[in-house]
């Protein structure tokens, strides 16, 4: 006889199991999130009721979180992408630095890091006298915030997903 727990595990696990079909799924919206669930369908032959449902197991399960639109900042008059490598007083302070981060709209990406800095952020700026704005009215005035390092970007050259199917 099974308990109730190792039923609920057993359960949880097949749940969490994802195969190849999901994966051709996830792929195929990893390249272009718009693309329709019937014409994905019809490209992993299987029904457009199929990717539904796997579609939602997928973000129940947390595996698919959102969908992004990819915008050219450019375009807008956002003509500078920069990095900033950003140093803190003391490690324990990242979560009231962040918070205040998120508050910096220019700032579209952050992260916590090993090495030489504590976050390291994606900044998208109109022209360098905006970078500078940005970096000396908004950034350094954050308490905790040692000191920045600043990388301006000349070109993007890779943006793309991870190959998922790769393995298979």
């Amino acid at each position: 006889m099974l308990s109730i727990f190792q039923k609920v595990h057993r359960l949880t696990n097949k749940t969490m199991e994802i195969d190849n079909i999901d994966k051709k799924i996830l792929s195929i919206l990893m390249q272009d999130a718009n693309k329709p669930f019937t014409e994905i369908a019809k490209m992993i032959h299987v029904s457009g009721g199929t990717v539904h449902v796997r579609m939602k197991k997928l973000r129940s399960l947390g595996i698919v979180t959102g969908a992004n639109l990819t915008i050219d900042y450019s375009r807008l008059g956002y003509d500078i992408t920069a990095f900033l490598g950003i140093y803190l007083d003391k490690s324990s302070l990242y979560d009231e630095v962040t918070k205040e981060l998120t508050q910096i709209p220019e700032i579209v990406g952050a992260h916590y890091t090993t090495g030489n800095y504590s976050i390291f952020a994606k900044i998208v700026c109109k022209d360098t006298n905006h970078l500078r704005e940005v970096l000396h009215d908004k950034i350094q005035k954050i308490s905790g915030i040692q000191r920045t390092e600043t990388f301006i970007s000349l070109e993007e050259s890779i943006d793309r997903p991870i190959d998922i199917l790769e393995e298979d």
